[in-house]
């Protein structure tokens, strides 16, 4: 029988098995891994909801567009989404990005040795979060140490466990810094209170953007440089032609999607794949299982930088809760890779971990080591 423990270690083995649904005892529910059938239960909101009170990321910082269907899930999501479209995020966020990169990496060029995690990919994502909202000033330390409490604890309700007292303490101070930038005029949080959300409803819906934002962006990052750095003639591919590095990031994507699944609830007795789903039951999909279905991706398990239909993958889920902040997150994610690429000589050191995780999956570090001319004792 599967456990947590092999679905956070190394799941795609258990989930080939059920595809393209099973049922998992140690998830209590079904799980879809296979891509048709994912597209069909995230674009069916009346029939597989997230409006459930078991729905883990609800437990942790209240109702909010990710947990909320239909016109209540509009009303949440609406003041948010033009600052996230394609042409609004290259506008805005073009140069921010670059520049944090830039700082960010010159910090550590000298040095011949970094943990790309920490020094790279969380602290951009933390920067462009805050900086995409208008919050008030924070430390990247600070912002992650909050939102690796509240993953922890979102994660912990997803395996059965309660919301952790670490969770629920970083999301008051959380909520006590977003309803900070609520007075600043110019804010996007200050807009979404003028567009009739509460403070409550304000602060909720930018956690989870800012969950979405530091997790996504970072898990990105960081599996993407797992993925070339321990595959090194797809690496080899990609510094001989570098614009082979959007599909590069695109196959890792497939891979390890950074959110590796997402838990819908039946609203009434249905079939999926003859498969007798019951009202009320659990339905997890598994965006990493989808990435993987043999049917769509031939050959799924192998990291393949030239794969025609990488693209086709479900990483940014599907439906009306598709991400909303993906277009920054590629523009973010490719400022980084392309940055942390050139670095001469970047290879991964043998200490460091591979991907792991039950909801959002991407290593601990990403220990490296590159050239330089007088490299720091490290």
């Amino acid at each position: 029988m599967t456990t947590v423990a092999e679905l956070t270690d190394d799941p795609h083995a258990a989930l080939a098995a059920v595809r393209p649904v099973g049922w998992m005892d140690a998830l209590g529910g079904w799980v879809v891994s296979g891509r048709e059938l994912a597209v069909r239960v995230m674009r069916d909101p009346e029939t597989f909801t997230v409006d459930d009170p078991r729905f883990s990321t609800a437990q942790v910082v209240g109702p909010s567009m990710l947990s909320l269907d239909g016109t209540a899930h509009a009303a949440h999501r609406a003041p948010f989404e033009k600052a996230f479209g394609l042409a609004e995020t290259r506008a805005r966020f073009t140069r921010p990005v670059a520049e944090t990169v830039e700082a960010l990496v010159g910090e550590i060029a000298a040095d011949g040795a970094a943990d790309l995690r920490r020094t790279l990919a969380g602290p951009l994502s933390v920067a462009v979060v805050a900086y995409s909202l208008g919050l008030p000033p924070a430390s990247a330390s600070t912002v992650l140490g909050w939102y690796e409490a509240i993953s922890d604890s979102v994660t912990g309700v997803a395996a059965g466990r309660r919301v952790t007292a670490a969770g629920a303490e970083a999301f008051a101070r959380l909520h006590a810094h977003v309803a900070g930038g609520i007075d600043s005029s110019d804010s996007l949080v200050a807009e979404a209170a003028g567009a009739g959300l509460g403070v409550d409803e304000v602060v909720a819906n930018a956690a989870v953007l800012m969950f979405g934002g530091i997790e996504t962006t970072e898990g990105m990052i960081t599996n993407c440089l797992w993925h070339l750095l321990t595959h090194r003639d797809q690496l080899e591919l990609v510094l001989a032609d570098p614009a082979l590095l959007a599909n590069a990031l695109e196959e890792s994507l497939r891979l390890e999607p950074a959110a590796a699944v997402v838990d819908r609830y039946a609203t009434r007795d249905v079939e999926l794949a003859g498969c007798p789903v019951r009202r009320g039951d659990l339905v997890t999909v598994s965006l990493a299982g989808a990435g993987r279905d043999p049917a769509v991706f031939p050959d799924p398990d192998r990291y393949d930088v030239r794969r025609p239909n990488a693209r086709r993958h479900l990483a940014w889920a599907s439906g009306p809760h598709i991400c909303l902040g993906m277009h920054l997150a590629r523009l973010e994610a490719l400022t980084a890779l392309r940055a942390a690429l050139a670095l001469p000589g970047l290879r991964l050191a043998a200490s460091s971990p591979p991907p792991r995780g039950l909801v959002f999956r991407k290593p601990a570090a990403v220990k490296v080591r590159w050239h330089v001319e007088h490299p720091s004792q490290v």
